[in-house]
């Protein structure tokens, strides 16, 4: 392990158009196939859902769930409520339910009810189009979680949602698609109420139109202890009301949202090697972290942030200005050129995950640099061998049993660090299908006083573990 000292970025403009974001997005990486962004992939071959059951492995300590259950095809995140119910983002299927007293999946859609795209107001046209891709989801208390989605994907010829408000044809079906929602059990069915990760007329001075950057929510984080959600997304992070009851003619203004929007560490640079002109950089906020004491962590593409107000809602706002400070950015894997560089100038961060210990240390995941330990004192170990994927870690957690950690791999399955040691949990665990497919989420569930880690595995299975 080589320990390091943080390092900070230099300066980043305000994004275009006011705080826009990225005008020629980074292609998601990867021609291997290792890290896709986690937007757009997942969704059901044409025809339909096919007979894609298979036998779940069998291990000790460990339940598998999948789609013999009910359960989703692709699964992207998985997490329990209060109640001890678990939650499953299964991409395109929508959303799964399995209840404490069943081995069966309970599935809801647009159908149920589940709304993956805002309000648009009436001089906005009207939604005519829906698309559905569950990306994450966050237990509440019993009976709720709170669920991310992907926005919906552009035509050949169209602005994604990130630009498409700014861009020459605004489509409300693009720009309005995506963001969260709050769903609750209630009798057979749910309740939903949709958080519209946007701003309205006259909110933001830069741009008086409106504002509508955020779309796909990757992570997101529920602290029941400052009340408040945490949404990790492209473009940048936001702040939500959990107790937020929901208001379709809001339409963006501060006083009746149940959202705050948005901050992120951007960065100036270039998007490719050949660009003439650089831009302010900012995407996938994967990194998302709470201290005991409420401070916040966020990770993302490029560069991450600390924020100390993060510990009440209203704190927001100073996190959103600590955001364009140099002073406040961190960047776990240093660049070679910290500013205005090009691809071939930095090592970009990817950050897939984030986690605190009960030490006061915080634990990093990357899609592409293996995994950094930030140690209470403030230096940094960056770990890459014993991992059983050394540097394709698509997520962290730490065990509240024992303070050991668990990775989940780009392929191979698990690896936990525990008391010095790294133990896999490989294809001899969890049979080829899971090892070899990402392993996009990990959480602990604490419900009922009892410790059970949640595994998600991206081909098409959740795995519980209760042993030591």
């Amino acid at each position: 392990m080589l320990s390091a000292a943080l390092v900070v970025g230099l300066t980043a403009t305000s994004c275009g158009g006011g705080r826009g974001g990225n005008k020629n997005p980074i292609t998601d990486l990867d021609a291997s196939g290792r890290f896709d962004g986690g937007g757009d992939d997942g969704g059901l071959p044409d025809g339909g859902r096919p007979d894609a059951s298979f036998p779940l492995p069998k291990a000790e300590d460990w339940t598998f769930y999948g789609t013999a259950n009910g359960g989703p095809i692709v699964v992207k995140g998985v997490s329990a409520d209060q109640g001890g119910n678990l939650w499953v983002a299964g991409a395109e299927e929508g959303l799964f339910l399995l209840r404490p007293d069943s081995d069966t999946f309970e599935r809801f859609t647009m159908d149920d009810g589940l709304r993956p795209y805002g309000y648009p107001r009436a001089n906005q046209g009207t939604i005519t189009k829906k698309y559905l891709n569950v990306l994450s989801v966050a237990g509440g208390p019993a009976g709720t979680v709170f669920v991310g989605y992907a926005g919906m994907p552009p035509g050949p010829s169209e602005y994604g949602c990130e630009d498409n408000w700014d861009g020459p044809n605004p489509d409300p079906n693009i720009y309005k698609s995506g963001d969260a929602d709050k769903v609750t059990l209630a009798g057979d069915g749910i309740r939903v109420v949709h958080y519209d990760i946007s701003s309205g007329e006259g909110v933001v001075a830069g741009e008086p139109r409106g504002r509508e950057k955020v779309c796909d929510v990757y992570r997101i984080l529920y602290d029941p202890r400052t009340s408040s959600l945490w949404f990790g997304g492209n473009h940048a992070y936001a702040w939500g009301d959990p107790s937020y009851a929901g208001n379709p003619t809001c339409f963006g203004q501060l006083g009746c949202s149940g959202v705050m929007e948005h901050a992120h560490p951007l960065l100036n640079g270039y998007n490719r090697e050949a660009d003439a002109s650089p831009s302010a950089l900012t995407n996938y906020y994967y990194g998302l972290a709470i201290e005991p004491s409420g401070e916040l962590w966020i990770g993302g593409m490029f560069r991450s942030q600390h924020c100390a107000s993060g510990n009440r809602g209203s704190g927001f706002w100073t996190c959103e200005s600590q955001a364009l400070s140099p002073s406040a950015h961190i960047d776990w894997w240093p660049d070679a050129v910290q500013s205005y560089s090009r691809p071939s100038g930095r090592t970009d961060d990817l950050v897939s995950d984030m986690d605190v210990g009960a030490d006061g240390s915080l634990w990093i995941s990357s899609f592409t640099n293996g995994i950094a330990h930030r140690l209470p004192g403030g230096g940094v170990d960056f770990i890459s061998g014993g991992l059983v994927d050394p540097l394709h870690a698509y997520s962290i957690e730490v065990d509240p049993l024992d303070g050991s950690v668990w990775v989940g791999a780009g392929q191979g399955g698990l690896t936990r660090i525990k008391g010095g040691q790294f133990i896999a949990y490989g294809v001899s665990v969890f049979g080829a299908r899971l090892a070899l497919g990402h392993v996009p989420d990990i959480q602990v569930d604490t419900s009922g006083g009892r410790r059970r880690i949640l595994v998600a595995f991206q081909a098409g299975a959740i795995g519980v573990y209760e042993g030591d």
